[in-house]
């Protein structure tokens, strides 16, 4: 058995001195607290700066004009044409000369029976729909986006500080090594084993400095602000359950709620649409046609000159007799093309259905996980704790210290990880039923500290 009185100069509180300094690096990893922003004020700046969201929304607003122009054509239409003109004559025994005209022309046309209109105003209307759906998918997907570089960055803070923390333990560890080897209690292997745990931390520190930097420019770059820095999640944490705690229950609400299907749904109506307009090209087609014009003119050879006034109001029948074959070929087309519309409409259910699914099981591995890593916690404090008795004692060796200390900030850097991937596993959750909105932010944003 080793001597146990250079032993005894070993920190008896070291599991307090370790965590003094995950708490230490941790601060290190954070600017103030003061100047940190939430998640629901980034997602607020995301809204405003996002160009794949703003893109989205400018979208939108394009396809109300669009439903717009399709609606006019069921509008009376009227047009105005003028011309001035000057003929040179050259006339026997008249000699020459010249006439003169200006004439003014205005037509008016109002779509009496027009059967491809009314389809063409539907489908624009569904088209509207469609891209308030493109939208909305849109903001869905923005609310997961800034949540993940949210938490990515949360995430990245943690491993440095728990790769500060251990390396700032391994340091100590390595002095009191080289003491012990100078005075003669200890061997060179303790101190080679030191220097070799302290030079993987520091490989390990750079490691998560530069991922820090990484995930901090994905956030900085998606709400539009430089050097963001996040609040961390209040303590002691409480993570929400999931409601409703059955799978089928959110399945049961994606094929209602979720974009994509209701997407495929309109599209499906739309190509439906498309078939009654097929058809209705082979309807005849009324329109009302009125035209007011004046002629004024004056020169050589006009017997009259002076203004000549006309106006005419009428009915125009058009009715397609043959096109070839076109038309018939056409609605065939189109029957094809909502079968299509349907095994899309399923696939995009299945696809939503599988989707839901996992992302609840995710939820409830990583809220199982939580607990586990929550035990694993509690257990490394004491196999650390157990591990520096021994050592003092002279029944454990430098490694297993290290060992022990390493084990316990692993845990803690993954028990970080497994909140926030809760968290965000929620979310898009809520997103694979279709359900996530700015209020499930403000959720989330609740448990973080003021």
């Amino acid at each position: 058995m080793r001597p146990m009185s250079s032993r005894s100069q070993q920190p008896a509180g070291l599991v307090a001195s370790a965590l003094s300094a995950l708490a230490a690096a941790a601060l290190l990893a954070l600017p103030g607290l003061a100047s940190a922003q939430n998640l629901q004020t980034l997602y607020e700046a995301a809204r405003a700066y996002d160009a794949t969201y703003l893109a989205a929304r400018t979208q939108a607003e394009s396809a109300q004009f669009k439903a717009d122009q399709a609606e006019a054509v069921a509008n009376p239409q009227a047009s105005l044409r003028s011309n001035a003109t000057r003929n040179q004559l050259d006339l026997p025994k008249l000699g020459s000369g010249g006439t003169n005209g200006l004439g003014a022309t205005a037509t008016g046309t109002y779509a009496l029976f027009n059967r491809t209109n009314g389809v063409n105003i539907n489908q624009a209307r569904k088209a509207l729909l469609v891209a308030q759906t493109d939208l909305e998918a849109a903001e869905q997907d923005l609310v997961i986006r800034v949540s993940q570089a949210y938490f990515d960055v949360l995430a990245s803070q943690d491993a440095l500080g728990t790769t500060r923390a251990n390396k700032a333990a391994i340091t100590e560890q390595l002095a009191s090594a080289k003491r012990n080897f100078e005075v003669g209690t200890a061997t060179i292997t303790d101190t080679r084993e030191a220097q070799a745990k302290f030079d993987l931390a520091t490989a390990q520190e750079i490691a998560a400095e530069n991922d820090l930097r990484t995930k901090r420019i994905t956030l900085d770059q998606l709400v539009g602000q430089i050097n963001v820095t996040p609040r961390p999640l209040n303590t002691p944490v409480v993570l929400p359950a999931t409601v409703p705690a059955e799978p089928e229950a959110w399945v049961s609400k994606a094929d209602t709620e979720h974009p994509s299907i209701r997407k495929s749904r309109l599209s499906l109506e739309v190509a439906q649409l498309e078939i009654d307009k097929a058809r209705a090209a082979k309807m005849p087609t009324v329109d009302a046609v009125g035209t007011a014009g004046a002629t004024y003119s004056n020169g050589l050879g006009v017997s009259l000159p002076g203004t000549t006034k006309s106006a005419t109001l009428g009915l125009v029948l058009n009715m397609p007799l043959y096109t070839g074959g076109n038309l018939e070929s056409r609605i065939k087309e189109t029957l094809a093309l909502e079968q299509k519309a349907r095994f899309d409409l399923e696939a995009a259910r299945r696809g939503v259905t599988q989707g839901t699914r996992v992302a609840f099981f995710n939820v409830q591995s990583g809220l199982a996980q939580v607990k586990a890593l929550e035990a694993a916690e509690s257990s490394s404090k004491l196999a650390l704790e157990a591990t520096q008795l021994g050592y003092k004692v002279g029944v454990r060796v430098n490694l297993d210290v290290l060992n022990a200390q390493t084990q316990l900030f692993t845990t803690q850097r993954d028990l970080a990880k497994a909140r926030y991937d809760v968290l965000v596993g929620s979310l898009k959750l809520r997103q694979a039923a279709g359900q996530v909105t700015a209020a499930d932010v403000a959720a989330v944003n609740s448990l973080l500290a003021k």
